[in-house]
């Protein structure tokens, strides 16, 4: 998987996790569907996710699909998707590559818009939200909402698919400019798990002969 798969599914599932509406969302039932996600995601002490992803491509013919994990505590979490983990203790992340044994570590920047928490600490800020519509999938209510980035991104909109009953995001598409289309659906979301800080932090000692990258 590419690493931007990675950036994006890391980002938008914890955004999804921590919702925050303000300034830019002028459309009202969007604002009202969001701000009940965010207001039952701020109840949960922890999260684990477990999802699939979708990577669709016509004019490449790619269509492949992975499984993946996210463990969320706060500022902190783990993502495992694809041979690839995201460790972060909301100050450090590293990113460890099992088939070279290769880990990458960076800053938890504020600032740089990789980075998952800074990307939904300003989600209200980079987004213009819209309802479109109520559709049933499996016996649950989605209601369906496009996010449409103020500035250029390398994808045109995330379309969001939101449980009514439970208030949680079950999938969403990001919709790239290169004509890809990347799914998420979550398959499991368990919250109020005792979760360790250990889980967050990755440890060299795991890892014989792993080559690390430093890039702070």
């Amino acid at each position: 998987m590419k690493k931007i798969g990675i950036m994006m599914i890391t980002a938008l599932i914890l955004g999804f996790t921590s919702v925050n509406v303000k300034a830019q969302i002028t459309d009202t039932k969007a604002k009202t569907i969001l701000d009940s996600v965010s207001a039952a995601m701020k109840t949960y002490t922890t999260m684990k996710i477990e999802f699939t992803y979708t990577m669709v491509n016509a004019k490449t013919k790619v269509n492949e699909t992975k499984s993946g994990t996210i463990q969320i505590k706060g500022s902190k979490f783990k993502l495992e998707i694809g041979g690839q983990t995201v460790y972060c203790d909301g100050k450090t992340k590293w990113t460890y590559i099992k088939d070279d044994n290769e880990v990458t570590i960076n800053n938890a920047s504020t600032t740089d818009d990789a980075n998952p928490l800074n990307i939904l600490n300003n989600y209200s800020l980079n987004y213009k939200a819209k309802y479109i519509k109520d559709v049933v999938e499996g016996g649950k209510t989605l209601s369906v909402i496009d996010m449409t980035p103020i500035k250029g991104k390398s994808y045109s909109k995330v379309r969001l698919n939101i449980n009514k009953a439970v208030k949680q995001i079950a999938s969403y598409t990001i919709y790239d400019k290169n004509g890809s289309e990347y799914t998420s659906k979550v398959t499991k979301f368990t919250t109020n798990l005792v979760i360790a800080d250990t889980t967050f932090t990755f440890n060299k000692a795991d890892h014989p002969g792993v080559t690390e990258n430093d890039m702070r």
